[in-house]
C-alpha cells in the first residue's frame, strides 16, 4: 500500500471503522440484484422483479438522506441501529412473501420499508472528515480509499449475490446482504471514539432545513443523476450485448473490468498531491466520463468492449473523490452526512432512470444502439457541470467569516466555549 494510505491509518480507530464500512457497504451492490435474482428464480417474472428492484432503489433514494439528516442531528449510533433493523426486517419479510407466494402488493410494501437502509459510505466519510478536518491532503487520500472500497463492493457484491441465489437457494443473496448490513452497522456504531459529534437542532437556527439548499450541492446532485444514468445503462446494455454475442455469463467479468479500472484510478489518485481548484478538476472528470462513452459505440465484440470499459472506468473514482471534497466544502459541518448521502441519492435515481430507458432501447433497437443511452447521459452530465461551474467555484465562506458577518463584536471576542447564536450556512 502506498505510503499516503499508511499515513491516514496512523490515526487511532481508522482501521476499525474502515473495515466495518466495507462490510456494511456490501448490500449497496448486493440487495437489488439479489432481489432481482430471487424473484426471477422463484417466479420467472422479470417484469415484477424489475419493478421491485426499482422500487427498492427509489425508496432508498428518498429515505436515505432523511436517515442521514437524523444522524447529523442525533449521532450515528442512535439512528443507524434502528434504521438498520427496519431495513433488515423488511428484507426478511420480502423474502418470506416471495417464498410463500403472497400477493404482489406485499412485496412492494416490504421493498418500500427496506429502503430505510443507512448510507454506510456517508458515515465512514463523515468520520474521515472529522479526523482530518483542515488537512486536505490526508482527506483527499481518505476519500480515494473510500472510492476504492465502493468499487470493491461492486466487483465482489453482484457475483456473490447472484451466485448464491442461483447455486444455493433463491433467497441466499438478499439474506446475506442483510447479514452484511447488520454486522457492519453494529460494528461501526460500536466504535464510539471516531464517531462525529451530533449537531442538535437547538444549536443552529435553520437546522431543520435540508442540506440540499446549498447551490453547490444542487449542481452535484443533478450531475450525479446523469452520472447514475451512465452506470445503470452501461450495466443493462453490457448484459444484453454479451447475450447477443452468445456469452451472457461473461457480462459479469466485463463489468468487473469496468469497476476495476475505477478502482485502479482511485488508488493512484489518492497518492497524488493535487493543486488547483477542486471544481475545475471535477468538471474535467465529468467531461472525461462523457468522452469515455464514445468508444462504447464502436466496440464490436466483448474483448474490445472490455478494453473500452476499463478506460471509461479510469475517470470514475477520481471524479467521485473530488465530489466528496466539494460536498465537504459547500455543506455546513452539521449537515455533512446528509449532504454526502444526497449525492448517493442522485446516483440511485440516475441508475433507475438509466436502467429503465436503456432496457426499452435494447428491447426496441438492440444492444448496439443501447450504448447511445450512456452516451447521451454523459453529454447531459457534462452540460450540468459546465453550467454549474460558477456555483461550485465560488468560495464557501469560512466559519469564522460567517460569524464575523453575523456579529463582528462576538467574532473578535469569541471564546472556545461559546455557541454561535445564528445558524451556520454555506452559500456556495
Amino acid at each position: 500500500m502506498p505510503s499516503p494510505y499508511r499515513a491516514i491509518f496512523a490515526a487511532p480507530g481508522t482501521l476499525g471503522f474502515s473495515a466495518a464500512g466495507l462490510i456494511g457497504r456490501m448490500p449497496l451492490a448486493m440487495t437489488g440484484v439479489g432481489v432481482l435474482t430471487m424473484v426471477t428464480e422463484l417466479s420467472g417474472r422479470y417484469g415484477l422483479a424489475g419493478l421491485l428492484t426499482g422500487t427498492l432503489a427509489l425508496s432508498a433514494a428518498v429515505l436515505g438522506p432523511q436517515v442521514s439528516r437524523l444522524v447529523d442531528r442525533y449521532g450515528q449510533r442512535r439512528v443507524l441501529r434502528p434504521a438498520t433493523l427496519v431495513s433488515v426486517v423488511a428484507v426478511g419479510a420480502l423474502v418470506l412473501c416471495a417464498q410463500w407466494g403472497l400477493p404482489d402488493w406485499t412485496l412492494f410494501v416490504c421493498a418500500l420499508a427496506a429502503g430505510c437502509v443507512p448510507s454506510i459510505g456517508a458515515m465512514t466519510r463523515a468520520r474521515w472528515a472529522e479526523i482530518y478536518r483542515g488537512r486536505p491532503q490526508e482527506l483527499h487520500t481518505a476519500y480515494s480509499l473510500e472510492s476504492i472500497v465502493d468499487e470493491l463492493c461492486f466487483i465482489l457484491g453482484p457475483p456473490l449475490s447472484i451466485g448464491l441465489s442461483t447455486i444455493w437457494f433463491p433467497a441466499a443473496g438478499p439474506l446475506l446482504s442483510g447479514v452484511f448490513l447488520l454486522v457492519g452497522a453494529w460494528w461501526l456504531t460500536a466504535l464510539r471514539a471516531t464517531e462525529p459529534a451530533p449537531h442538535p437542532v437547538e444549536e443552529h437556527e435553520g437546522a431543520r432545513t435540508s442540506a440540499l439548499r446549498s447551490p453547490g450541492l444542487q449542481v452535484l446532485v443533478v450531475a450525479f443523476v446523469a452520472t447514475g444514468a451512465i452506470f445503470g445503462a452501461v450495466d443493462v446494455v453490457t448484459v444484453a450485448f454479451a447475450e447477443e454475442q452468445g456469452h451472457k455469463t461473461a457480462s459479469s467479468l466485463v463489468l468487473a473490468v469496468y469497476a476495476g479500472g475505477s478502482c485502479l484510478a482511485g488508488a493512484v489518485f489518492g497518492t497524488l498531491r493535487l493543486k488547483g481548484a477542486p471544481a475545475r478538476r471535477w468538471v474535467v472528470g465529468v467531461l472525461a466520463m462523457a468522452v469515455s462513452m464514445i468508444p462504447l459505440q464502436l466496440a464490436g465484440n466483448l474483448p474490445l468492449l472490455a478494453v473500452a470499459l476499463f478506460v471509461a472506468g479510469l475517470a470514475i473514482a477520481p471524479t467521485m473523490v473530488t465530489t466528496m471534497a466539494l460536498v465537504e466544502a459547500h455543506v455546513p459541518r452539521g449537515k455533512l452526512t446528509e449532504g454526502m448521502t444526497w449525492t448517493g441519492t442522485g446516483l440511485a435515481v440516475g441508475v433507475a432512470l438509466g436502467t429503465s430507458i436503456s432496457g426499452w432501447v435494447v428491447a426496441v433497437h438492440g444492444a448496439d444502439v443501447g450504448y447511445a443511452v450512456p452516451g447521451v447521459a454523459g453529454v447531459l452530465a457534462a452540460l450540468v457541470a459546465f453550467l454549474g461551474y460558477r456555483r461550485l467555484n465560488r468560495p464557501a465562506p469560512t466559519r469564522e467569516g460567517q460569524r464575523a458577518q453575523q456579529d463582528p463584536e462576538q467574532s473578535e471576542q469569541s471564546r472556545p466555549e461559546e455557541r454561535p447564536e445564528r445558524s451556520e450556512r454555506h452559500l456556495a
